[in-house]
C-alpha cells in the first residue's frame, strides 16, 4: 500500500521562487574560533615570566595545554547545543564532524595537560617522573576542586573510548547517545579547577570574567536550544501520529498531524529528531528526514527498518503523541546556485530528495532525479515521484540491479552519457556512505565542482 501526500499550494509556490543561494557561515565561524585560540595563547604568554629551567618549561607547557583544552571544551559543548545558525546554515553533519574533531583534540590536550602538570609538580617537589602517579594522587587530595576535575576527566576518557569508530558502530544508538550526554557533566566538573587553580585567572581578573562569560554563554545556549526551544515547539504544535502506512516491504511512512505546523519553519530536505511517546520508545530520539513538503497540518517521514527503533515504527498507533526537535539540516534549496539540478538518492535516502524534487525552483527540464535501489520493488514512493515528474516536466530515472544481481554502472562516463551537461548542474545527494562516496567520485570525474555537490548525513 502506498500513500500520496502532496505539498499543496505552499509547495507549488516554492517551485516558483527565484534562486537565491545562501553562503555558509563556516569560514567566518572557523576564523572566529581561531581568533579565540589566539586570545587564549596571548593570555598564557602575557602571564608567563621568562623561564630558564626545565621544570618551569614543563609546568608552563602544562598550563597552555590546560587553557587550550578548557577553550576547546566549551566549543565541544557549543557544537552539541543545536544552535540554528549552525544546524541549518553550516549543516548538521559538518557540525558533527567539527564536534568529533574538537573532542579528539580536547582529549589529547587534557592528557598532555595532566601529564605535563603532574610531572612538573613532581619535579618541583624534588621527585622524578616515576613518581607522577603519587604526585597526581597528592594533587587530587590537596588542591581545590581537583577531585571534581579527576571525575570529570575520567568521564571524558570514557566518552572518548566509546566514540572510537569500531566501538561506536557496535553500540546501540540509544546507548551511545545517552552516554555521550555525560559530556555536560564532565565539562561542569572540570570547569571549577580551572578557575581555582589556574594561574591566569588568579592574577588577571578580566581573564576570569572572560572565562565565566564563555562558559556561561555556552550554558545559556544549551538550555535555550536543547531544552526550552523543544518544550515550546511541542506545547505549541501538539503533534500526534495520524497514520502509519507501509510503502514497500521494510519501509513505512508515518504521518504526523499537528497545529500550525507551517510556523515551525521547516523546509524540504530538512529533518527532525523524533521521539514517539509509545511504550518502549519514550527514551529514544532518532533523526528522520521529511519525505514530503511540510503542510500546515501534516508532516511525513519515511523510514527503513534497519534497527530496533525504526523497526518499531510500524507498530505505532494513531493518536500516539510525538515529541520533535528541529528542524535541522542545510540540505535545502538555499544551497542551490545553478538553474539545473540533479538529485541523487540511494535507498531510503530518497526521503529528503522526494521533498526537494517537489519543491526545488525550476522550469520544465531543470530538475532530474536519479534513484538507486536494489530492485524495482525497493523504489519507495515511486508513484509519487512519477506524478511529480509528470506535473513539473522533470526527469525521473532509476538504477536497479539486474536480474542476476549485477549492480548498475554509476560512473563519470555513464553520468555524462545520461546527462550530457551534468557539469553545469547543482547536485544534491543522500544515501549510504559507500554509495555517496561512489557518486561523489563519479560527479567529480564528470566535471562537477565540489562546491556544487551537496550532501548531508544526519545519522549521528
Amino acid at each position: 500500500m502506498t500513500t500520496t501526500l502532496a505539498g499543496g499550494r505552499a509547495a507549488r509556490r516554492q517551485t516558483m521562487r527565484r534562486i537565491r543561494p545562501r553562503r555558509s557561515p563556516a569560514v567566518p565561524l572557523l576564523l572566529a574560533v581561531g581568533a579565540g585560540a589566539v586570545a587564549v595563547l596571548w593570555l598564557w604568554w602575557s602571564n608567563t615570566p621568562s623561564i630558564a629551567d626545565t621544570t618551569g618549561k614543563i609546568v608552563a607547557a602544562g598550563r597552555i595545554t590546560g587553557l587550550l583544552a578548557g577553550y576547546l571544551m566549551a566549543l565541544v559543548v557549543l557544537q552539541m547545543a543545536r544552535v540554528p545558525a549552525l544546524e541549518r546554515r553550516v549543516g548538521s553533519d559538518r557540525v558533527a564532524r567539527w564536534h568529533a574533531m574538537s573532542g579528539r583534540y580536547t582529549v589529547s590536550l587534557v592528557i598532555a595537560h595532566v601529564f605535563l602538570t603532574m610531572w612538573g609538580y613532581a619535579l618541583q617537589a624534588g621527585k622524578s617522573l616515576g613518581d607522577i602517579v603519587d604526585q597526581t594522587i597528592t594533587s587530587i587530595n590537596t588542591l581545590p576542586d581537583m577531585g571534581k576535575a579527576a571525575i570529570g576527566t575520567g568521564l571524558l576518557f570514557v566518552i572518548a573510548f566509546i566514540s572510537i569508530g569500531p566501538i561506536r558502530r557496535k553500540l546501540p544508538y540509544d546507548g551511545w547517545y545517552h552516554v555521550h550526554l555525560l559530556t555536560y557533566a564532565a565539562v561542569y566538573l572540570t570547569f571549577w579547577h580551572q578557575i581555582t587553580t589556574g594561574n591566569e585567572f588568579a592574577v588577571e581578573p578580566s581573564a576570569k570574567t572572560f572565562w565565566y562569560g564563555l562558559y556561561g554563554g555556552v550554558t545559556a545556549m544549551v538550555l535555550w536550544y536543547r531544552i526550552l526551544t523543544p518544550i515550546r515547539l511541542n506545547l505549541r504544535h501538539r503533534m500526534r501520529v495520524e497514520a502509519v502506512i507501509e510503502e514497500t516491504p521494510g519501509i513505512v511512512s508515518v504521518l504526523i498531524r499537528g497545529r500550525r505546523l507551517h510556523r515551525i519553519g521547516a523546509e524540504a530536505g530538512q529533518f527532525f529528531r523524533w521521539r514517539f511517546l509509545a511504550p518502549g520508545m519514550r527514551f529514544s530520539s532518532h533523526p528522520y528526514s521529511l519525505s514530503a513538503a511540510p503542510r500546515p497540518d501534516l508532516l511525513r517521514i519515511t523510514v527503513k527498518a534497519i534497527g530496533d527503533h525504526s523497526s518499531r515504527l510500524r507498530e505505532l498507533e494513531p493518536g500516539t503523541r510525538v515529541w520533535a526537535e528541529g528542524p535541522y539540516g542545510a540540505l535545502t534549496a538555499q544551497r542551490r546556485s545553478r538553474g539545473k539540478v540533479l538529485l541523487v538518492a540511494g535507498g531510503v535516502g530518497i526521503t529528503p530528495m522526494r521533498a526537494l524534487f517537489e519543491t526545488l525552483p525550476g522550469a520544465a527540464g531543470d530538475i532530474t532525479l536519479l534513484y538507486r535501489a536494489n530492485s524495482t520493488q525497493d523504489l519507495a514512493l515511486w508513484d509519487e515521484l512519477a506524478k511529480i515528474a509528470d506535473e513539473r516536466g522533470a526527469r525521473l530515472m532509476y538504477a536497479v540491479n539486474s536480474p542476476d544481481g549485477e549492480r548498475p554502472d554509476i560512473s563519470a562516463e555513464s553520468l555524462k552519457r545520461k546527462i550530457p551537461d551534468v557539469d553545469k548542474h547543482d547536485v544534491f545527494m543522500c544515501g549510504p556512505p559507500g554509495f555517496a562516496q561512489q557518486v561523489y567520485e563519479a560527479l567529480r570525474g564528470a566535471g562537477v565542482p565540489a562546491r556544487r555537490i551537496h550532501h548531508e548525513s544526519f545519522e549521528m
